[in-house]
Order: C-alpha cells, then structure tokens, then sequence
C-alpha cells in the first residue's frame, strides 16, 4: 500500500540541521503515526511521502519557508520579571505560555535579568533548514475511531 491522503503511517525518522546535528529522532521510541494529509507533519515532508510504502527510506531537506519560517527578531522582546507568575526557578531554556490578541503563544526564555526577561515567541527551529531521513514502517487504512478523531491511533488503540 502506498502513502496518500487518509491513510496512517508510521514512520522511523531522523531530523538534522545543517551541522548535522540530531535535532529529533524517533531512534529509541516507537515509530512516529499519523493520518496523511490533515496537517499533523509540515505541508512539504508529507507531500515528499506520498507514493511511498513501507520499507522505503526517504531524505528530504526543506528551506525555512517549507519547515518553521524564517527568524523574525520582532519576536524577541522582553517582559517585566514580575508579570511572570506560577512556581519554580526562571532560567534560560524554559517555556512560557502566554495569551494575546491571536491566541496561546509559546515563549522560549533566552535570558534571564534582575528586573526583566527576555523571551523569543520564534519556533525553535525557524530559520533553520531541516533535513530529514525517514523509513516508513507501515502504511494502513485507519480505523472508523480513528477517521472519526482525525487522527492516528498508536500501537493498541486510542492514546490521547
């Protein structure tokens, strides 16, 4: 069976930056399963798949513009230290979650200061290109549960 759209697949996959830095890796954990085609694997990685069918592998390098976008320093900014609430030690690397005019936003803190923080609302790999190997472990009609949820469901039925 080939990959096309309504169909689940599992993939193995590695993720590498231009450095060829694992950025992500399902090594170690089971493959990764989706529903082709609702948007759960960025646009150009699924169109990349169809025609595929297990046991093939499959390297795909994508621009910024095809994976997260490229930087954008207005992103950036700082906040007062004293408007972040909630428990535990602020440092470099933590995520923040913040509401505003669009919606959730994540915010990665970048530094740390007395009095402000500076937080980064970019996807951690936006102006990165990614390169990525995948084997496709399995292709498969889903389930009436699954085509219902619009989603795939793991190993042993439904895990959400």
């Amino acid at each position: 069976m080939e990959i096309e759209n309504g169909k689940v697949v599992r993939i193995d996959y590695t993720l590498k930056n231009d450095r060829g830095e694992v950025v992500d890796s399902s090594e170690g954990r089971e493959p990764l399963s989706f529903l082709h085609g609702v948007g759960q694997l960025l646009p150009r990685l699924e169109e990349e798949m169809v025609g595929h069918g297990a046991g093939d592998t499959l390297e795909v390098s994508l621009s910024p513009a095809e994976g997260y976008g490229e930087r954008e320093e207005d992103k950036v900014g700082q906040i007062p230290r004293s408007s972040i609430g909630g428990e535990g030690t602020l440092e470099v690397g933590t995520t923040l979650q913040a509401s505003g005019p669009e919606g959730e936003t994540i915010l990665q803190v970048t530094e740390v200061g007395e009095e402000n923080v500076t937080v980064d609302a970019n996807h951690p790999l936006a102006g990165e290109n990614l390169h990525f190997t995948v084997t496709v472990q399995e292709v498969r009609e889903p389930t009436p549960e699954e085509k219902e949820h619009g989603h795939a469901h793991g190993p042993g039925g439904h895990q959400h």
